[in-house]
């Protein structure tokens, strides 16, 4: 299924709407960016999910000049990362990420973890709003908020994020986050879909891939989709990514679902905690005390 015009697009609450299926670049090394995207594209693929954290921007930028697809019909998601919370050093981080991607206008800019102990996601949430009211982004979310995080940027500012992207699988399904989702009109967007993998070696996916004749990869893609999240599974695989895309043209059934459901577990994170994630080393005392003389 590669005709990227059946591929369904998500609608945004900024009235953008973006891809159900992207490309995670995540740990794929800047060289091999643009064969990866190459080959993603010509799969069908039209959204590629990067970070500045990831030291890949510019391979992406790469491949996008690279690509026969016009810029128009690519979604291209880059992040904040934690160092440059802040106003001012959000709205410069923005520009170096554009500059990297060879990009004028980025069409999702997240913060990728709200670091609440540095006590600046505020800032720079409201960073992100003044770079959409001048255009230089599209749409604007955050990644790893919890619900607690997200009142206070929307209490503070009287906007909410069009995406919130966090760790989402089989088995970590963070039922209750989707719920603050769907009630405040926010999209919800898996990072790491298949859980790393892990899920796919599951004998319940499994014996649900068998009847369908599919992977279980394709499986655990499917639930996404059919739960109305944006999924960026991570492939450089020519093949895998043939296979990811191919997750749109069969349905799972009432019993599937309810058997998935099942495999939720107190203890499937995989990823760091939102809430402690970021937090700055502590000093020894005595540096401490010779920081605040200084």
């Amino acid at each position: 299924m590669n005709d990227v015009l059946t591929l369904p697009r998500v609608q945004l609450n900024d009235g953008h709407a973006m891809p159900q299926l992207g490309l995670g670049v995540w740990q794929i090394a800047e060289e091999r960016l643009p064969d990866v995207v190459a080959a993603a594209i010509g799969a069908g693929y039209r959204s590629i999910d990067t970070a500045a954290n990831y030291g890949n921007e510019a391979g992406v930028g790469r491949a996008l000049r690279q690509s026969p697809v016009s810029r128009d019909a690519l979604h291209v998601t880059t992040k904040l990362w934690n160092d440059d919370h802040g106003y001012d050093a959000a709205l410069r981080a923005c520009d170096a990420s554009a500059a990297r991607l060879g990009l004028q206008v980025i069409d999702l800019y997240l913060i990728h973890w709200p670091c609440p102990q540095r006590k600046a996601y505020v800032d720079a949430w409201r960073a992100l709003v003044e770079l959409r009211r001048q255009g230089r982004v599209r749409s604007i979310g955050v990644s790893n908020f919890t619900e607690e995080h997200l009142a206070r940027i929307a209490d503070a500012t009287g906007i909410l994020p069009c995406v919130n992207q966090i760790e989402l699988h089989p088995h970590f399904q963070q039922r209750g986050l989707r719920e603050v989702h769907a009630r405040y009109g926010i999209v919800t967007q898996a990072w790491s879909p298949l859980g790393r993998a892990g899920c796919l070696a599951d004998p319940v996916l499994r014996g649900i891939a068998d009847r369908h004749g599919r992977t279980p990869a394709q499986v655990v893609l499917r639930w996404h989709l059919e739960n109305g999240c944006v999924a960026i599974p991570k492939s450089a695989s020519p093949v895998r990514l043939a296979e990811n895309i191919r997750a749109f043209d069969f349905a799972l059934t009432a019993e599937d679902h309810a058997a998935i459901a099942s495999l939720d577990r107190a203890d499937g994170r995989l990823g760091p905690d939102p809430a402690t994630f970021g937090r700055r080393p502590r000093l020894p005392p005595m540096l401490r005390r010779l920081l605040r003389r200084a």
